[in-house]
């Protein structure tokens, strides 16, 4: 995984990573949840919503449709409903409150999570690299995990809690007995898929995250904040890319006055870093002359962080 601020270079970093293990021999899928579908511009191919599509070989990249999940959310919960309650159509009350149900902000979250869910529970690649949406929003994503976990948790002890009293009461029928097994098993196979993405993205044997930043003080300050927040979901925390830094040999040439002072500002902070994450810097990632667009400079920027 490949987080930090927006605009830091995850999404290239996360393309880089795929290329370089691609090249390996390794299969390999990069996949993103950023509404702002980076990778399509970076792989220039139109891969928005499309599932897993063939960048190269051994290359898969997908980026998720959260509207066209939603929309087989509510189709699933339709079927679900027939299907448990022997129903021949949805009732217009129920019907009303799928469709409200879709519009809440957090249908969106839920929806991309569960898409993450299938994908690395799935299984079929040797590597997934999980190029995360801005920091805010990929705390959420990560947190939602043992929400979720605890939240259906005390919905599966309740709904146990409801068969043992219908059990005990003289006028339970066999048919309600049968729908409330069905509820109790929809709730355990959540449970259960949500217990092994969780376990998947918490493995340090499996899951690395690397965080990007710059040389700069507000971006080393988020980042540190962060890296303190994302250590209390168990994330795997693997270390440090620094990117865009200017070349050393500019220092020599005749150069303007204000890109001698980024350079002394960039000195500074490169220090900074080197104190505060001493040992966890795994690439210093020069400023590229042009946009990371394309297998030609993607390859470039694959080889500058592997070697």
């Amino acid at each position: 995984m490949f987080g930090g601020k927006g605009g830091l270079g995850k999404t290239t970093f996360s393309a880089a990573a795929a290329y370089y293990l691609a090249k390996q021999g390794k299969k390999v899928l990069v996949f993103s949840v950023d509404p702002q579908a980076s990778l399509s511009d970076i792989f220039k191919k139109d891969i928005f919503g499309k599932g897993p599509t063939e960048i190269m070989p051994n290359l898969y990249a997908q980026e998720i449709d959260a509207d066209h999940r939603v929309r087989e959310y509510q189709q699933e919960i339709r079927q679900k409903i027939l299907d448990m309650y022997g129903m021949d159509k949805i009732p217009e009350e129920i019907e009303s409150y799928i469709q409200a149900a879709a519009a809440e902000p957090a249908m969106e979250e839920s929806a991309i999570f569960d898409e993450v869910v299938d994908i690395v529970v799935k299984g079929g690649y040797d590597y997934y690299i999980y190029d995360l949406v801005p920091l805010g929003h990929a705390l959420y994503y990560l947190s939602m995990a043992s929400v979720y976990d605890a939240w259906i948790g005390k919905i599966t002890g309740l709904r146990q809690q409801m068969r043992e009293y219908d059990q005990v009461a003289a006028t339970i029928r066999r048919d309600k007995e049968l729908d409330e097994d069905a509820i109790l098993n929809e709730l355990l196979y959540i449970k259960d898929r949500i217990n092994k993405s969780s376990s998947i993205l918490t493995d340090k044997e499996k899951t690395a995250f690397f965080f990007v930043l710059t040389p700069e003080e507000m971006i080393i300050n988020d980042t540190l904040k962060a890296a303190e927040l994302f250590a209390k979901f168990d994330v795997p925390l693997s270390g440090y890319i620094v990117n865009r830094v200017l070349p050393e040999e500019l220092k020599g040439q005749n150069i303007p006055e204000y890109l001698k002072h980024r350079l002394d500002m960039q000195d500074h902070y490169l220090k900074v870093i080197d104190e505060v994450f001493k040992g966890q810097i795994h690439a210093w990632v020069p400023e590229m002359e042009r946009d990371v667009t394309g297998l030609e400079m993607i390859e470039k920027l694959s080889t500058t962080m592997f070697g």
